[in-house]
């Protein structure tokens, strides 16, 4: 008797949790993604600010899933899925499976302005933050070119957008590369007088997070000189700068971080979606009427105990795809399935430069130098490869202790 072909598209935190849990099973699994390697988002802000290389959080697939025989590895970008022929459709080809477990992840929303991408990029791959790290540190080189009053203000000015954690944890980095990092680089300028505003349409900074924590991470931000607007939108984005609400600010610098869209899996299996795109999935992460297909993490419309929708967090993703793992070793060996997917909730943080983060446990919320190691320490235990833990823990100490930023390197497209 054949052994069942499972397929995972996605090697993000959902899809490589659900592959290493296969790992051995009396099963052939496949797994597809467009690009190599695994790629650890929460530092992803990071390689953007010039704190960390792409190489430092990011691990290849083959790498990571080398000691499991059962598993192999495509890279190939999926076009769409047809559940009848039960086949996943490739660039190059298609792969047939018995059981299909879709963790393809999210991409920026732009709430109607899909022209504001051009101008105003967001944070999700490797590609964006390298090409935000070429948009920023280029502004403080074409500031110290520019011999017009004018001009110059507009490059200094950067605008993040969104006042979740990519946003609160962007806005300060660049305000500490700016006050820290670049401080003694230049000749003709002061990077210290760049302008680092960040707006939020809503009442508060990280709204996801308590109040008291809201107002500790505003507070760590206009220490580090961040002008946060709270309560209006943007209306208007352009390359010369932003409208926020009637105030037209020059800016050369735009970065989103206010939004992110599922990706088109629901599009390919022509289910039931949410308002963001979302497949609905039931109390087992599959697709309603289909057993067979598992969707899970940013892809995935799941209720928690409350009944709201789980959170598109990577623990969320890393959770459902152990989960996913477990069910699906069950149905190989004949035994009883776990019962409906829980998500266990072990606290939510941010970090908002140096030695200030807030942290919310449930139970505890830590603010401060406290929740800033507690932020380090688990985001170092979280990247995958002894090497990768060692290298970002040294550069972080080395950073601290030294006042400098890494990787600043000019790379890639329209870098001079």
């Amino acid at each position: 008797m054949a052994r069942p072909h499972i397929v995972i598209v996605g090697a993000g935190f959902g899809g490589l949790s659900a592959a290493a849990g296969l790992a051995g099973a009396d099963a052939d699994v496949t797994v597809i993604d467009r690009h190599n390697y695994h790629l650890f988002q929460p530092l992803l802000y990071q390689v953007a600010t010039a704190g960390l290389s792409p190489a430092q959080i990011a691990q290849p697939i083959r790498s990571i899933l080398r000691k499991a025989p059962n598993v192999r590895v495509i890279m190939d970008s999926v076009t769409g899925v047809d559940r009848h022929r039960r086949v996943v459709s490739l660039e190059d080809g298609e792969v047939p499976y018995d059981t299909l477990v879709l963790a393809t992840g999210s991409r920026h929303a732009y709430f109607g302005h899909d022209e504001w991408e051009n101008v105003a990029p967001g944070l999700k791959t490797i590609d964006d933050a390298t090409g935000l790290r070429r948009r920023i540190l280029s502004a403080f080189e074409h500031a110290e070119e520019s011999s017009d009053p004018e001009a110059r203000r507009r490059f200094l000015t950067f605008v993040v957008i969104g006042a979740g954690p990519t946003g609160v944890e962007m806005a300060g980095a660049i305000a500490e590369l700016a006050h820290v990092a670049l401080r003694h680089d230049f000749r003709t300028i002061n990077p210290r007088d760049a302008r680092i505003v960040l707006v939020e349409a809503g009442p508060r900074v990280l709204a996801a997070f308590p109040p008291t924590l809201s107002e500790s991470a505003l507070r760590s931000l206009e220490r580090l000189h961040v002008e946060v607007r709270l309560g209006k939108p943007v209306a208007e984005c352009d390359e010369r700068g932003v409208t926020i609400g009637d105030e037209r600010l020059e800016a050369s610098t735009i970065i989103w971080a206010a939004g992110v869209a599922s990706s088109r899996a629901a599009q390919w299996l022509d289910v039931e979606k949410d308002r963001v795109g979302r497949v609905v999935v039931g109390p087992d992460l599959t697709v309603p009427g289909h057993p067979e297909i598992f969707v899970i993490g940013d892809t995935a419309h799941a209720t928690g105990s409350d009944g709201q929708p789980l959170p598109g967090l990577a623990p969320v993703a890393k959770q459902q795809g152990g989960y996913v793992a477990r069910v699906l070793r069950a149905r190989i060996g004949g035994r009883a399935a776990p019962g409906a997917f829980r998500y266990r909730n072990y606290g939510a943080m941010a970090t908002i430069g140096r030695r200030a983060a807030v942290a919310d446990f449930g139970w505890l919320k830590v603010d401060g130098t406290l929740a800033w190691l507690l932020w380090g320490l688990i985001h170092v235990t979280f990247l995958i490869g002894f090497r990768n833990r060692f290298v970002v823990l040294f550069d972080w100490l080395w950073s601290y202790a030294t006042f400098q930023s890494g990787v600043r390197l000019i790379t890639g497209p329209g870098s001079h």
